[in-house]
């Protein structure tokens, strides 16, 4: 992992080599991805379409629960729903459409690496692997049911092509129009805005695409991607046009309510800063120590990719952690490109700072896990008792014999790392990895006591059992509730439509106790159950018509 230009013994070759990088990414990204239930928010909600394909259903335009959602595009959902399938006889449905993830994942560190190889040298190909390693925004979004991960890597795939244009026109315009495709098939015209104007953009700007070959790949690259993205709409316009104006409206909508307030750019520089680091410093270095060669598609590319991934932020309006993942790759390529650049000075502090910050991160974890074994520091237990009722921790002597072998082995790996330019980029990927491997081995249970609705579901299908639910109404779900409700319970919530429903019960979601959401008369209640503690409970009450 590391490059170093002295000769490293045979172990060291495997074990800081291509085949150490291997294992490294595959314990990244399998740690904590299966063992756990589809969790509140984003895992739970994107888990509802691949849940609803394994029933034959919404196999062409997702749907929750038999309700049409407009998130995204198929292309992740069916990847879900064919890992889901492939592992059914080794995995619960939920952890093998969480595989989808994985794939997407590699593939977008994959082609990463590939287009920093291209485009600076194939010595920066290991540490724009590493550095997408390193993120700290990536590691939540990279375990869980997440269709960005597709758009990231289908972006990501995009780059690599256009990386060839110079070189290889025919087969990098290929590559990136099926890149850009993908992109629409996994994003929808975020996709296509992330993706088709890097093509116009190295054209215009880039001396080195300034030829009749590049120009002509260049075409070929939009033709493929503009023929091969309207497949799937034109399908869907035959097959159900009315879920197809439903899908554009709902795409279009977050552009037409205006851009990103001034108020909240102080958040967006905030969530930016923590996301992608340790990238953006060492990509302003690079940049800077570029500046003049910056119309050249080595630079070109990936700024403009970055600018594109940022202006949409802004102009959608939308600051969530998700949606920063786009801006992952192109400032994974800066970065690779100025790591070689550092100075020995800057390089030890970046090397030295990873240490020393997943050395802070990992006691903070073993605290976390101190308070719900030993209840210490008694304010941490507390907290942890009040956000999690109920929560039982079992096993604590293999947890800890675990996590401190984990601990064991990264100090040992980071002791032995040899010197070079990969250096700093293996520290942070290794302590990300390390740390993210303790925090599943020490705090996955309490996690998944918090963020799960399976006791909620269950306790809800045993309300149910003897009631004969044909219709089941329900007031202020969300996506993740109704995707929870109808794995764990088979139910199918029917929403509410101008305040009146046929149906002889309704499910109601609340976040106060008593009720703020209080029905007609001839309601009665006959159920309720809760959810979390603190500023995240989650109410749930169940009426029948009296």
């Amino acid at each position: 992992m590391t490059g170093d230009p002295r000769s490293p013994s045979l172990m060291q070759q495997r074990i800081y080599g291509a085949v150490g990088l291997a294992l490294l990414v595959a314990l990244y990204l399998l740690s904590g991805l299966v063992g756990h239930d589809p969790w509140r928010g984003a895992d739970a909600r994107h888990f509802g379409p691949i849940f609803e394909i394994l029933n034959g259903n919404g196999l062409l335009f997702p749907s929750i629960a038999g309700e049409p959602s407009t998130s995204f595009p198929p292309l992740y959902y069916w990847t879900g729903a064919v890992f889901a399938a492939l592992f059914g006889w080794l995995l619960p449905l939920h952890d093998g459409a969480r595989l989808a993830t994985a794939l997407y994942t590699a593939l977008a560190i994959f082609w990463v690496a590939r287009a920093a190889s291209r485009l600076y040298g194939k010595h920066t190909g290991t540490p724009a692997a590493l550095l997408m390693l390193g993120t700290l925004g990536l590691v939540l979004h990279a375990h869980e049911t997440q269709p960005l991960i597709a758009l990231m890597a289908t972006q990501a795939m995009t780059l690599a092509g256009l990386s060839l244009i110079p070189t290889r026109p025919a087969l990098g315009s290929v590559q990136a129009g099926s890149g850009a495709a993908l992109a629409f098939l996994a994003a929808g015209p975020e996709g296509m805005a992330l993706t088709l104007p890097l093509f116009l953009s190295i054209v215009i700007c880039s001396p080195e695409c300034r030829n009749p070959r590049a120009t002509g790949g260049l075409i070929l690259g939009l033709s493929l991607a503009l023929g091969a993205a309207a497949v799937w709409p034109l399908v869907l316009h035959y097959d159900a046009p009315e879920l197809l104006t439903l899908w554009w409206r709902a795409e279009w909508a977050p552009l037409g309510s205006g851009m990103l307030p001034a108020a909240e750019l102080p958040e967006l520089v905030e969530l930016f800063g923590w996301f992608a680091w340790p990238l953006w410093p060492i990509a302003l270095w690079s940049v800077w120590r570029m500046r003049r060669q910056l119309l050249r598609i080595s630079w070109m590319l990936p700024i403009t990719a970055f600018l594109l991934s940022l202006g949409w932020i802004i102009i959608a309006g939308n600051v969530r952690q998700a949606t920063m993942l786009p801006l992952i790759p192109p400032l994974a390529l800066l970065a690779a490109a100025g790591v070689p650049m550092l100075r020995r000075g800057a390089a030890s502090a970046f090397d030295w700072f990873a240490v020393m910050t997943f050395i802070v991160f990992a006691v903070l974890v073993w605290i976390a896990w101190t308070a719900q074994v030993f209840s210490w520091p008694p304010g941490l237990a507390r907290h942890v008792e009040r956000v999690a009722p109920g929560f039982e921790l079992t096993g604590t002597f293999k947890q800890g014999f675990v996590a401190v072998c984990i601990v064991v082995a990264w100090i040992a790996l980071i002791w032995r790392l040899p010197r070079g330019a990969s250096r700093g980029p293996a520290n942070w990927a290794m302590g990300m990895t390390m740390l993210w491997c303790l925090a599943v081995v020490l705090l996955m249970p309490w996690f998944n006591h918090d963020r799960s609705y399976r006791p909620v579901a269950d306790s809800l299908a045993v309300a149910l059992a003897g009631e004969r639910p044909d219709c089941v109404a329900a007031i202020g779900l969300s996506p993740s509730h109704r995707a929870s409700f109808h794995y764990f319970a088979a139910l199918r919530p029917v929403s509410v439509s101008g305040n009146e429903t046929s149906c002889p019960f309704l499910l109601v979601y609340d976040e106060r106790s008593p009720a703020t959401i209080r029905p007609a008369a001839e309601w009665q209640q006959i159920w309720q159950d809760s959810r979390g503690g603190g500023k995240q409970l989650e109410i749930f009450r169940l009426y029948r018509r009296d």
